[in-house]
């Protein structure tokens, strides 16, 4: 079964689009969530469950991982795909 990956970003985000990027190269499917888009709430609701103001935020299994620092550090590590397997 493949992960769950829930990608939180915003239109003009170039953090975003690497974090994209790296899981595509990958081959991972991920649902976006552009909070550009999305009502206020729905930016108010994720920083009040992570505590983060910046994105991407992104989680995996419902697990906060963080943004793209930390998942291209999950990446180097090899750590990455054992999360997403």
């Amino acid at each position: 079964m493949a992960a769950n990956v829930i990608v939180y970003s915003t239109s003009v985000c170039p953090y975003c689009v690497r974090a994209k990027q790296l899981l595509e190269r990958k081959g991972v499917a991920y649902k976006e969530v552009n909070l550009s888009v999305e009502a206020p709430e729905v930016r108010v609701e994720l920083m009040q469950r992570t505590n983060h103001r910046t994105v991407p935020q992104i989680f995996i299994n419902d697990q906060f991982i963080g943004g793209f620092d930390q998942l291209y550090a999950l990446e180097r590590e090899g750590k990455l795909d054992e999360l997403l397997a």
